[in-house]
C-alpha cells in the first residue's frame, strides 16, 4: 500500500509537550503503554472513552491521571440507581427575590469528566448523558447550552457485578469512540505499585504538562494527517466484511467509519507520523469495533470476533 510523503504535524513545542504528557501519565498508572496510549487517541480525536474491567484495575487512577496531566476542568459523577438527569446536566431553581428561574449547571459542564460505574444509572439518566456525549451540548427547559471546549467523557463499568445494573444501549455505546480493558498488571508493575509511592498521592503531586489551547491546537493537526485513498480501500473494505462476517448479525454504521478514520489519524500522530498507515487502523480496529460489533448468539466474544473481521481483510 503506498503512503504519501511523512509531513511534520507538529511544532516541536507541541510534539515536546505530547510526549510528556504521555510519559507523566504512564508514570502513574505503571504497566499499561497501551491502554494509555487508546486513552490519548481517544482525546486527540475527540471522542470519548469506555473502560470495561473488574474493580482495583486502575480505571479511576487513569481518568484522574489523565485530567492532573492535561490541567482540564475535572468532574467525578459516582452513578448509581438513585442518580436523576438533574444530577448530571444540572436543574433551574426559581429565585423568588429576582422571579425567575436559574440554571444551577450540573458537573457535565467541565472539559474532562469521569462517569465511574455508567452502567448503575437507570436509562434516563443514561440518556441524559447521550446528548452531551454526542452534541456537546445540554438542553434544559427549551435552552440550548453549549458545553466546555474540549469536552472529553470517560466512563467506567464492571463486566462481572451485574446486579442492579443498566446495560448500556447500542445508541450510547456508540458514543464512545474506543472501549479498552486494564487488565491485571505485570509483575514488575505490580511490584512497583506496591513497594511504591500511594497514586493519589503522586496524582495530586502532578504538574498539567498540556493546557487547553494546546490540545485544542493538537486536535486541529489531527485533521491534517493524510490519508490516502488506498487507506480508505482498506477501511471500506473492512466495514463491508464487519457487514457480511458470518458471526455478525448488525455490522459497522457509516458513522463507525468516520470514527475509526478520525481515530487513525490521532494514532499516527502519537507515533510522530503525518500520515496514516495500515497499522494505526488494525492496532484500533478491534477496539473500536468490538462494542459497535452486534454478534450473532453463537458468536462468541465481540473482541475475538472483531479481531476475525480484521484477519478477514487483507492489505493490498
Amino acid at each position: 500500500m503506498r503512503t504519501a510523503t511523512p509531513l511534520r504535524p507538529l511544532a516541536d513545542a507541541q510534539a515536546a509537550a505530547l510526549e510528556a504528557a504521555q510519559q507523566q501519565v504512564n508514570q502513574l498508572v505503571l504497566g499499561k503503554p497501551l491502554e494509555v496510549r487508546l486513552a490519548f487517541v481517544a482525546l486527540l480525536a475527540d471522542g470519548h472513552l469506555l473502560i470495561e474491567d473488574l474493580p482495583g484495575l486502575g480505571k479511576t487512577t487513569l481518568a484522574h491521571a489523565l485530567a492532573a496531566t492535561l490541567g482540564l476542568d475535572f468532574q467525578r459523577i459516582q452513578f448509581t440507581s438513585d442518580l436523576l438527569p438533574a444530577d448530571v446536566v444540572g436543574v433551574s431553581i426559581y429565585d423568588a427575590p429576582a422571579s425567575r428561574f436559574e440554571f444551577h449547571p450540573g458537573p457535565v459542564f467541565t472539559h474532562v469528566l469521569l462517569a465511574d460505574e455508567i452502567n448503575r444509572a437507570p436509562p434516563r439518566t443514561q440518556s441524559a448523558l447521550l446528548e452531551a456525549m454526542a452534541e456537546r451540548q445540554v438542553t434544559l427547559d427549551g435552552v440550548t447550552r453549549p458545553l466546555s471546549e474540549p469536552f472529553f467523557v470517560i466512563a467506567t463499568q464492571n463486566p462481572v457485578d451485574l446486579v442492579g445494573t443498566y446495560p448500556l444501549p447500542d445508541s450510547q455505546l456508540d458514543r464512545f469512540l474506543l472501549r479498552i480493558s486494564m487488565g491485571y498488571p505485570n509483575a514488575e508493575a505490580e511490584r512497583a505499585l506496591l513497594l511504591g509511592e500511594e497514586r493519589r498521592l503522586l496524582i495530586s503531586q502532578a504538574r498539567p504538562q498540556l493546557g487547553r489551547d494546546d490540545l485544542l491546537a493538537i486536535r486541529a493537526a489531527v485533521q491534517q494527517v493524510h490519508v490516502s485513498e488506498a487507506l480508505v480501500d482498506y477501511l471500506q473494505a473492512l466495514i463491508a466484511r464487519s457487514r457480511n462476517h458470518p458471526g455478525v448479525r448488525v455490522g459497522l454504521s457509516p458513522r463507525a467509519g468516520l470514527a475509526l478514520l478520525r481515530a487513525a489519524r490521532a494514532h499516527a500522530l502519537l507515533l510522530g507520523r503525518g500520515h496514516v498507515l495500515p497499522d494505526d487502523v488494525q492496532a484500533l480496529f478491534p477496539h473500536l469495533a468490538a462494542h459497535r460489533l452486534v454478534a450473532n448468539a453463537d458468536a462468541g466474544d465481540a473482541r475475538a470476533l472483531a479481531r476475525s473481521v480484521l484477519l478477514a481483510v487483507p492489505v493490498d
